[in-house]
């Protein structure tokens, strides 16, 4: 399984992934790139600013149900 299908399954299993899930997920170090190209297929994927605990800000990923395309 490639890294977007890792990627595109685990926000359909509900989880929230950051740079540093998706580098444990899969060893991707371009989680931004991934997503856009799930969106570019049709994918709505949400955005959220989260803060992790040593202050620094990152996107944090995640996907409704209704939003998945076949």
């Amino acid at each position: 399984m490639n890294q977007r299908a890792q990627i595109l399954s685990a926000l359909k299993e509900g989880r929230h992934l950051t740079p540093h899930d998706a580098r444990k997920l899969c060893g991707s170090d371009r989680l931004a790139a991934r997503i856009a190209e799930l969106r570019e297929a049709g994918h709505k994927i949400n955005t959220a600013r989260v803060e992790t605990p040593s202050g620094a800000f990152v996107a944090s990923y995640s996907m409704e149900k209704q939003a998945w395309v076949e």
